[in-house]
């Protein structure tokens, strides 16, 4: 009897053993990777030619793919261990389907479409609503194959913009369509923003009526309250800041190249590139093997007050670029 329990131990430690190896290999952040490089070839291997918004495209593909294709796959709504007890990396993959979602957006209703009343091209408007589905379904459909579906209708956007004979499908590389888009990723940063720098809690003054004498609310707010984000969802509020701006700083590489004319004309290319900077730093190594939630200026780091900070300055750079666009 004692060798049988002793057996069961074993197999009961071996399983938890593997489980932990699992998750933390799971845990690993996919690296960046070379925009413009990758959709040259996704061309060749097509025959392809790369035209303007070919890298934007291809850029919003590969992004998606990777959610589905790191290791241990897409995670998010997974129902059984390890991945069900994990939390970081479903965060991180929330926050690159936002950014991606955003920008599936823009690319329906803006940079595929020539002014307010043209039509909408067919793949995008299938692929759109396909990213929009819960992060978290896990059966009929379950999220891996409706986000593979959208991928599948991106990649047939792909070889019509790149077809010449094809002139009804396009992509516009115009100042108001990427501002467009850069107001999108404006207020997700500035919502990240504020969730990281509520670590450490604070009493804010309502804000959301002022510079307008006019303005009014359905209902009555508080003049001031206190924002604080719970102990328990500031790690993930931290991963899921990780994974938007790991998106968006392929998002902004793929704009840089498709966009160029337009940056350089406005003499914005350098503006776009520091706030790329601003971002990549937020893709630095976390060596501590939890995220700590000092005091502003305790003994212990906070490491969401420094995620705040770096997306607090590309944000404030965005807006800049933003306005500079607006300019004829």
């Amino acid at each position: 009897m004692k060798e049988y329990k002793g057996k069961v131990i074993a197999a009961l430690s071996g399983v938890l053993i593997l489980g932990y190896v699992l998750a933390v290999y799971w845990s690993f952040e996919p690296e960046q990777f070379d925009v413009v490089e990758r959709a040259k070839l996704r061309a060749d291997a097509q025959g392809a030619t790369l035209v303007t918004g070919y890298v934007t495209s291809n850029t919003l593909v590969e992004v998606m793919q990777t959610l589905l294709d790191k290791p241990g796959g897409y995670l998010s709504n997974d129902v059984l261990p390890p991945s069900v007890l994990m939390d970081n990396m479903p965060a991180w993959e929330f926050g690159v389907l936002e950014m991606s979602r955003d920008l599936a957006l823009s690319m329906r209703k803006d940079f595929s479409r020539s002014q307010s009343q043209s039509t909408e091209h067919p793949s995008l408007k299938k692929a759109q609503p396909k990213f929009n589905i819960s992060s978290t379904a896990w059966i009929l459909p379950s999220a891996e194959s409706e986000y593979q579906a959208g991928i599948n209708y991106l990649h047939e956007y792909q070889t019509q913009i790149s077809n010449q004979a094809q002139v009804d499908s396009q992509f516009y590389a115009r100042a108001d369509n990427l501002r467009g888009w850069l107001k999108e990723a404006e207020k997700r940063l500035g919502s990240l923003s504020q969730r990281l720098s509520a670590s450490v809690g604070q009493e804010r003054i309502n804000t959301d009526l002022a510079g307008e004498s006019t303005a009014v609310q359905a209902t009555a707010g508080a003049q001031q309250s206190l924002v604080k984000t719970s102990w328990w969802k500031i790690d993930d509020v931290f991963y899921e800041s990780r994974g938007a701006t790991w998106a968006l700083i392929h998002f902004l590489k793929a704009v840089e190249h498709d966009f160029s004319d337009v940056l350089e004309k406005k003499n914005a290319k350098v503006s776009l590139q520091q706030i790329i900077r601003e971002l990549e730093a937020t893709q630095e190594t976390v060596w501590s093997p939890v995220i700590l939630n000092g005091s502003g200026f305790g003994f212990v780091a906070n490491h969401s007050l420094v995620m705040a900070n770096y997306i607090s300055r590309a944000n404030a750079a965005l807006i800049e670029l933003s306005e500079l666009l607006a300019q004829g």
